[in-house]
Parts: C-alpha cells; sequence; structure tokens
C-alpha cells in the first residue's frame, strides 16, 4: 500500500538550504513517503497569498494527503502550532489564521493544538516538530496522540468582499498576484453572479475599467480574424481565472520586458477592486 503524499508549501525561496532539509528529514523518518512542492516561493510571512496558493492546490491531491505549512511558524506563546482535518485532508501549521481563510466554505472535522514540544528540541519547527507529526500522520497515527483537541482557531478578518445594501455595488480587494502578473481578486464567480443578476457593471481598479468578464483567455480572441490581423498581445482582459476568482490580465504580458497588469495598471496587494452593477 504506497505511503500518503505530504506537501510542502513554505516562504523559503529556492536559494537557501531550508526545503532540502525539510525534505531529507521527511525521508529519514520515512523512507518510502512520497513529498510534492506545492511552493517554497511564498511572499515571505505573506499568509494570505500562501492560503489562497493552498486552497487552489490541495483539491487536485488524493484523500489522506498531509499538507505541511511553513508560513510564520515559529512557536511562541501566540503562535501555537495546530494540526486539522479539513475536507479529507490533513493541514500542519501555525495557528496564525491561515486556516481560517481556507474554511469559510468548509468546516474541520477535528483540530489539535500540537504538543510534542517537549520532547523534541527544535528552533526550526518545520523541519524538526512538523515534520515528525506529518509521518506519524503518515503511518495512521491519530491526531489525539501529537495535540490535545480544540474548537477554535485564530480567525483573519477583512479578506471578504463587501457588497453595500442596494446590492448595487461589490468592493474587493487584490489578494494574488501571479507569476504572469496578473492581478486576483477576493471577489468570485458565485458572488458575482448572485448580486449581478444578469445586469450589466463596471469593474473599475484604480482608473482601469472594464465592461466585460470572460471565461477563459483564449475567449478573448476574435478567431474570425486571419493571426495575422489579430492585435491582441498587450490589451487588457478580465477573466474568471480558474478558480473562479475575478482576474485583471493584460493579454500574453511579460512583467520582465513590458510589465504586467500589476505593474501597468499600478494594483498591488489589499488594492481595491469594485464591480458596480447598473
Amino acid at each position: 500500500m504506497p505511503q500518503a503524499i505530504i506537501t510542502l508549501t513554505t516562504d523559503f525561496g529556492e536559494k537557501d538550504h531550508f526545503a532540502g532539509a525539510v525534505k531529507g528529514a521527511l525521508y529519514s523518518e520515512l523512507e518510502t513517503i512520497r513529498i510534492v512542492d506545492i511552493s517554497h516561493c511564498i511572499s515571505p510571512f505573506h499568509i494570505s497569498e500562501a492560503a489562497y496558493i493552498i486552497q487552489n492546490a490541495y483539491k487536485s491531491f488524493p484523500p489522506g494527503s498531509i499538507h505541511i505549512i511553513g508560513i510564520d511558524s515559529e512557536l511562541n506563546p501566540e503562535n501555537k502550532h495546530i494540526a486539522v482535518y479539513l475536507d479529507n485532508h490533513y493541514f500542519i501549521c501555525a495557528n496564525n489564521g491561515i486556516i481560517s481563510m481556507l474554511t469559510s466554505e468548509i468546516k474541520p472535522e477535528k483540530i489539535v493544538e500540537i504538543n510534542v514540544h517537549d520532547n523534541i528540541e527544535s528552533n526550526f519547527p518545520v523541519l524538526d516538530v512538523f515534520v515528525k507529526v506529518a509521518c506519524h500522520i503518515a503511518r495512521g497515527g491519530t491526531l489525539e496522540v501529537i495535540g490535545k483537541p480544540i474548537s477554535k482557531i485564530k480567525q483573519l478578518t477583512g479578506i471578504k468582499p463587501v457588497v453595500n445594501p442596494e446590492n448595487s455595488q461589490i468592493i474587493g480587494n487584490v489578494i494574488y498576484i501571479d507569476n504572469y502578473g496578473n492581478v486576483i481578486s477576493n471577489i468570485n464567480k458565485v458572488l458575482f453572479e448572485k448580486i449581478g443578476k444578469g445586469r450589466s457593471f463596471t469593474i473599475q481598479a484604480r482608473s482601469i475599467k472594464f465592461s466585460k468578464v470572460y471565461n477563459r483567455y483564449s475567449d478573448f480572441i476574435n478567431f474570425d480574424n486571419p493571426k495575422n490581423k489579430r492585435v491582441e498581445d498587450g490589451k487588457k482582459l478580465a477573466l474568471w481565472n480558474s478558480s473562479n476568482y475575478l482576474e485583471l490580465s493584460i493579454y500574453k504580458s511579460n512583467p520582465k520586458t513590458v510589465g504586467s497588469a500589476s505593474s501597468l495598471f499600478g494594483l498591488n496587494y489589499r488594492d481595491t477592486v469594485s464591480i458596480n452593477f447598473e
């Protein structure tokens, strides 16, 4: 029977030894384990960025997968460690609010505050504590053995879009900027359709406006025009990305050469994106 998959999401970057050391420790504990990197390029201590990536990645893994989240994980009286069973997956992380961002629609079935620290000397908890907990779970161990059950986790606020009382406006924020410089907001398609009810609309972010949202990048292209007469590159567009969040983009832009939606629109994390319905 194959071992469970353990995934890693951290802000360690690719230069230092940290990610490699964690993998080595996992293999030392359990040689047959399967390790998958989700990302080690989270912006330092950026909890909401990590939550967005994990939220959109973990569902692709089989049930029973174990997800180590190494973001802002130093143990202190205000930043305890937890293990959570949620949506048939296990998550090991600090109780810093990141799990609250994954549980807005799905409630955890079990949460424990990890209490094995007395037996482990560590100033690198992802390497020492999280690895031990992950391998314990992978061997079939229960959460109660490595922690005491708790019912509440730290909540992060200010991360949800706001709808005005007249249902004529959604005010959201930029929650992520991807590798292409595309700007992702916290407004999803379900909320848009629920509030919009088919009405015409204007999306605005700073001085940039959109009146149409595409479902795919290719929907933006008019294939009736000959290829040599199309002028799509560099044009701005709004679309529902693969996670059904509103994304503002520049078609086939390159952040390293001609710029991107983030740089050319002047949009950064937490900047406002609004939709006004007519």
